[in-house]
């Protein structure tokens, strides 16, 4: 009888609490928040900083707005903004609340065409470091658009990069070079 009890108690708590396995599919040393949000721990871990594992960078998903991923972008190390991941836009824009809050100085006026307009006149300045999913970009350009409730992380960003979009994330991986 004392066996029958053990079946009945293990089969129970397998019901009552089941066990849940989850594959890895991102590699290095990392957590994820009650969000969603993969949070490096590589300096933890004695990775070296900023990369996931030797060039693979994970960027969650936050939403999708017009079916654009909206991320998490976080500028001189300090503020960050959500802004859509462009892979239509060649720079990074941002609009004039984001420079106001960043202090970017505007350095000339660039000509920019848009999905409704061509030459378009934007003011400029420059960022000391734009940031997403472990992965940073020092002194980039970026334009500032009236137009912008969002900014765009544009292929300025990432374009040496090879990217894949997934239901929620962005992998961005640098492309190894041929021999």
């Amino acid at each position: 009888m004392k066996k029958m009890i053990a079946a009945l108690v293990v089969t129970t708590g397998v019901t009552v609490f089941p066990l849940t396995s989850y594959s890895q599919e991102q590699q290095g040393c990392f957590m994820v928040d009650s969000n969603g949000r993969s949070i490096d721990l590589g300096a933890l871990c004695g990775e070296s900083s900023g990369s996931s594992v030797s060039g693979i960078y994970i960027i969650p998903i936050k939403r999708r707005e017009g079916g654009t991923p909206v991320i998490d972008v976080t500028f001189n190390g300090e503020e960050t903004f959500e802004m859509l991941f462009d892979t239509g836009a060649t720079g990074t824009a941002i609009n004039p609340q984001m420079a106001k809050t960043l202090g970017v100085q505007t350095e000339g006026t660039i000509l920019v065409d848009t999905a409704s307009q061509n030459a378009v006149p934007f003011p400029y300045g420059r960022l000391n470091s734009v940031a997403a999913g472990g992965m940073t970009v020092n002194n980039l350009r970026v334009g500032i658009s009236p137009a912008l409730s969002l900014g765009l992380l544009g292929q300025d960003f990432y374009g040496n990069h090879d990217v894949t979009i997934k239901e929620n994330t962005i992998e961005i991986r640098a492309r190894t070079k041929a021999k």
